[in-house]
């Protein structure tokens, strides 16, 4: 199985790269490949068939080529809630979840993840394109690390005052002693249901899906076991970073890992799904409600719980 990615470097996917370095795609009898690719390009390779499975660090990604969620479904949730955190430099000095205090600084996010950080901003009465400057960071487009690393760089080099990136960003800056955490929305650092705008998820087609209903499902159970194990003993992550992660970085995910582990929960709920549509909505990428069952592959539910 193909599977695409548009970032490695990530906690919040972190449940597929355990699958495959710690053995459960072996042992569920799966030949898994994992391949990076440019943003949206996990998609756009989800679209026309030359990957099979795409890891999405946020779900709503999937309409920027499946139109209305026709065509696609997710399969299993990796982990919980809109997974990126909001860095500011160690001297903000306004108190955490203080977004009034953004006025007139310059802040960096993602092509993607800047979407929900402006929506974010809006439901804090913060006016995106007036209050705040929200920059591209120099040479984003030819990095060779996570988005979330190269702004803790930028944040060190005093580029910008703060930057809306996972957690594997923001522990860079921290642990640099650069940064600190002003908004974890899945902690509840958010205005107005922000924690629910999306969440990380395993998506196929449903031409995949029907031709290949037995791989899915062996993918399913694997990551399924990698969280619980994950879960269980978060030091794990350590052995399957220090295979794919640059050396910070598997320095700093098992750390990661032992906070975030409560998120890596595969359930899909009707809730979420329900918050999911209205952000799409919000931003454009959805013309209306539509049912949990064209959003996810319900063929998949019982193996979420599954002993």
């Amino acid at each position: 199985m193909r599977i695409a990615a548009v970032d490695l470097v990530s906690n919040t996917c972190f449940p597929v790269l355990a699958a495959d370095e710690l053995g459960f795609f072996k042992a569920e009898g799966l030949d898994a490949r994992i391949e990076l690719m440019p943003m949206y390009g996990s998609t756009r390779a989800l679209r026309d068939g030359t990957a099979d499975a795409m890891i999405a660090g946020s779900v709503h990604d999937l309409l920027t080529e499946f139109k209305d969620w026709q065509g696609a479904k997710i399969c299993v949730a990796l982990s919980q809630g809109t997974p990126w955190l909001l860095t500011m430099r160690a001297d903000f000095a306004a108190p955490r979840g203080d977004f009034a205090a953004l006025r007139g600084l310059r802040l960096t996010a993602a092509e993607g993840p800047d979407l929900a950080f402006k929506e974010c901003l809006r439901r804090a009465g913060i006016d995106p394109e007036r209050d705040v400057e929200i920059i591209d960071l120099p040479g984003v487009g030819e990095r060779h690390v996570s988005f979330g690393v190269f702004a803790a760089e930028a944040l060190q080099k005093g580029l910008i005052d703060g930057f809306w990136a996972n957690a594997m960003g923001a522990e860079t800056a921290v642990s640099r002693g650069v940064g600190k955490i002003h908004g974890d929305v899945r902690r509840g650092d958010d205005p107005d249901k922000v924690r629910m705008f999306t969440f990380a998820g395993l998506a196929t087609t449903d031409d995949f899906l029907a031709r290949e209903p037995e791989a899915i499902d062996a993918a399913v159970r694997a990551i399924v076991k990698a969280q619980r194990a994950l879960r269980a003993d978060p030091s794990l992550a350590r052995e399957a970073g220090k295979r794919k992660f640059p050396a910070e970085a598997a320095d700093l995910i098992a750390g990661i890992v032992a906070r975030d582990c409560t998120f890596y929960d595969p359930v899909i709920s009707e809730e979420a799904v329900r918050e999911l549509n209205g952000f799409a909505q919000s931003i454009g990428h959805l013309g209306g409600p539509v049912p949990y069952d064209r959003v996810v592959a319900t063929r998949c539910k019982p193996l979420w719980t599954a002993p």
